[in-house]
């Protein structure tokens, strides 16, 4: 069966993002980033979408994008994000003594969710310049 993407190039992408994202809530923990850049959460949470996204795709193997298929990913994102929410509340709660925040919850899981969209378009690129260079 053909799948969506060539699943060595998909696999290296998601290592790449995952050690990425590791590397740099590293950096940004030793820095405070996320308390002197506003927005710096917000790029953490896109990129955490996307390798979320690339997951999925590589766990599932699709052959063509299909609404389903879109549906299915965006779904498997929000869970995952809601969990990782859950987890901060907690963390923010029991260890860090701050109050829950509405807003930037809500803004996480919107930054989750447009990563995984996100990986979507990322991958209908990869199909189209597949397809293009299977006809010359």
């Amino acid at each position: 069966m053909h799948t969506l993407l060539n699943g060595k190039i998909l696999f290296k992408n998601i290592v790449f993002f995952i050690l990425s994202i590791l590397v740099l809530n590293f950096i940004a923990n030793k820095l405070h980033l996320y308390f002197s850049i506003w927005y710096f959460d917000m790029i953490m949470h896109f990129l955490g979408g996307f390798w979320l996204g690339l997951l999925f795709i590589y766990l599932f193997k699709p052959s063509f994008i299909s609404s389903r298929l879109v549906l299915d990913l965006l779904a498997f994102v929000f869970v995952v994000g809601i969990g990782w929410e859950v987890y901060e509340i907690l963390v923010n709660e029991f260890l860090a003594q701050s109050s829950f925040n509405t807003t930037d919850t809500i803004s996480d899981i919107f930054f989750d969710l447009s990563g995984g969209s996100a990986a979507i378009l990322y991958s209908i690129i990869f199909i189209t310049k597949d397809k293009l260079q299977l006809k010359n």
